[in-house]
């Protein structure tokens, strides 16, 4: 049962210890979500409430099937910026048709990451890789920030989700400046950055929203035409099924599949950074994706929107001492009282004051350091990672992503296809076989024998650059070759393409007058070289168990290791045995 509802297993060893700081860590993440959460919901082009609705059911689900102690689940700023993105590109009119798609959308991303995470298939995710992840996080966070100056300045504009959209409306209204407003966030910026190089403990979003509301009710700024939240409705969500329809899911597929990955990726991340802090390993990956998929799909029901691990909060959680996810039931406890009770004060919260938490939470996101390791030590990484950077800014994210996944791909496609290939010699007659070029001074090279190292699988995509590296090693020894050994040692899997070219050279290399001998193969090649046509030409006489009995061999025909022999006899026994 531990394993379909994860709760039990960390219930049933919980201790009264334990009670206070989850106490603690849940209340201090909830005063971080209420906020947060409205100002993450503006992000998503949302009514401030639906962003504590996203903080409701989701993050209770969550509770019971997550398997992180650690991870604080709930609206972020990179989901929301995703939602406002995939939707801006559709023709939707009037703000219930646009409330009605995000919920569809919540609900089709609960349902991918569920089905991916019965399916097993976590390892999707892989396939992001971290240039690509920090591309595109990066150019969010300039397009999140952009997307923010409108309220930090109280100007009343179109909404763009390409950075010189924003940039243009931004240009062509810069007359309609509130100062007032650029007062007030301003201040909070400020504040919020001093909180954070004081004392990192001190709630600083929540000092600054009271101060935003106490000001506006004091000193009745709203007469000077600043933007307020307004009236938040209260009460908790009703329970409402999404209406879906295939037009939608159509509409919707692409920015629900993205969200799905990303969010995954998201919480995962997050998750093994504070196991790393902790030492306590509790995540099950599968399982994450099912718990994610379910507080999403739960949370669609009360018109949430898609959610996932926060890093800041997480953070926050982490520092607090959080011991187990019952801190969330206390966040969720919180914001439920702000729902049935708090929500008349909102109306005097400024959007400067929102804006001004988004644009120092997101700000971050921006990864010089990461960007500036790669310059200097992955040129390759680095230009998928300015790829991914640059279409998301003037793309757009889904095809940042996209595109920058495939690069990702290309990248290790044309690494695979020309992989470290190595002549290699014994050094001090010992039984150690190194790189001629890098031991230079210490390998021992012969011209009768030729020793090399293949350092990747051998398939399709670079067995022609094998075989081309091969014979060009073959003809710089000249006429006095009469032995080639391939240590195999790297070579962890042989396709068929593969195995029928090495089966040729095999027989070209022996018709030639020369031997041809492989050494160091682990049991899964050793196998495919039983199974295949390799063990034909290269006979099981020639398959050694290391390098130096290869070459003691080579030296004199008529020893044999007994141990070389016995892999050789059981191999074909076991290929036998997997044939009938």
């Amino acid at each position: 049962m531990s394993k379909i509802l994860p709760f039990l297993e960390w219930v049933s060893t919980y201790k009264k210890s334990f009670l206070l700081r989850d106490l603690l860590a849940g209340l201090t993440v909830g005063i971080v979500l209420v906020p947060q959460g409205m100002a993450y919901a503006m992000i998503a082009g949302l009514p401030p409430v639906h962003g504590l609705y996203a903080s409701l059911f989701p993050v209770l689900v969550y509770v019971f099937l997550g398997t992180s102690r650690r991870i604080a689940v709930g609206p972020v700023a990179m989901d929301s910026l995703l939602v406002a993105v995939g939707l801006g590109a559709l023709t939707i009119t009037g703000v219930e048709d646009y409330i009605k798609m995000v919920v569809i959308l919540a609900f089709m991303v609960g349902v991918i990451q569920f089905l991916l995470g019965i399916l097993r298939m976590g390892f999707l995710v892989n396939f992001l890789s971290k240039p690509v992840i920090s591309g595109f996080t990066s150019a969010a966070a300039i397009i999140i920030i952009l997307s923010q100056l409108k309220h930090l300045l109280g100007i009343v504009m179109p909404g763009g989700n390409k950075v010189y959209q924003s940039a243009i409306n931004l240009l062509f209204h810069l007359d309609e400046i509130n100062y007032v407003d650029l007062g007030i966030g301003l201040i909070g910026i400020v504040l919020l950055v001093a909180f954070k190089k004081w004392n990192r403990n001190i709630p600083g979003i929540l000092i600054i929203v009271v101060l935003g509301m106490v000001g506006v009710f004091l000193f009745k700024l709203d007469n000077f035409g600043i933007q307020l939240v307004g009236n938040v409705p209260d009460g908790l969500p009703a329970l409402q099924l999404p209406s879906l329809n295939l037009e939608d899911f159509k509409r919707l597929w692409p920015i629900a599949v993205a969200l799905a990955l990303v969010g995954y990726l998201e919480a995962i991340s997050i998750g093994k950074a504070l196991e790393d802090k902790s030492g306590i390993e509790t995540i099950k990956a599968n399982q994450e994706l099912i718990a994610l998929g379910t507080a999403n799909v739960v949370g669609s029901l009360f018109q949430g929107y898609p959610v996932t691990a926060s890093f800041s909060r997480s953070a926050i959680n982490f520092d607090a001492g959080a011991k187990t996810n019952l801190a969330g039931l206390f966040s969720v406890i919180l914001v439920v009282l702000t729902l049935l009770f708090l929500t008349p004060l909102f109306q005097y919260l400024p959007n400067a004051v929102l804006a001004s938490i988004i644009m120092v939470s997101v700000v971050k996101l921006i990864d010089f350091k990461y960007c500036k390791y790669l310059w200097v030590n992955r040129k390759d990484e680095f230009v998928v990672l300015l790829v991914t950077f640059f279409l998301t800014l003037f793309m757009g994210i889904a095809e940042g992503i996209l595109i920058g996944v495939l690069c990702s791909l290309l990248l290790m496609v044309y690494r695979t296809s020309k992989p470290h290939f190595v002549e290699i010699g014994n050094i001090g007659n010992s039984d150690y076989y190194k790189n001629v070029i890098r031991f230079a001074d210490e390998v021992v090279v012969r011209n009768d024998l030729l020793i090399v190292r293949f350092d990747s699988q051998l398939y399709f995509g670079n067995s022609a650059y094998f075989k081309k590296q091969l014979l060009k090693h073959i003809r710089a020894k000249g006429p006095g070759l009469k032995g080639i050994i391939l240590n195999a040692e790297s070579i962890n899997y042989i396709d068929a393409t593969a195995a029928d070219m090495l089966t040729r050279l095999i027989h070209d290399i022996r018709e030639s007058g020369k031997q041809f001998y492989i050494a160091g193969a682990i049991g899964p090649t050793r196998d495919i070289i039983f199974n295949t046509g390799i063990i034909k030409e290269l006979q099981r006489e020639f398959l050694f168990v290391k390098t130096k009995e290869a070459v003691d061999f080579f030296d004199n025909p008529n020893e044999i290791s007994l141990l070389a022999a016995k892999v050789a006899y059981e191999n074909s026994k076991m290929a036998k045995l997997k044939k009938n």
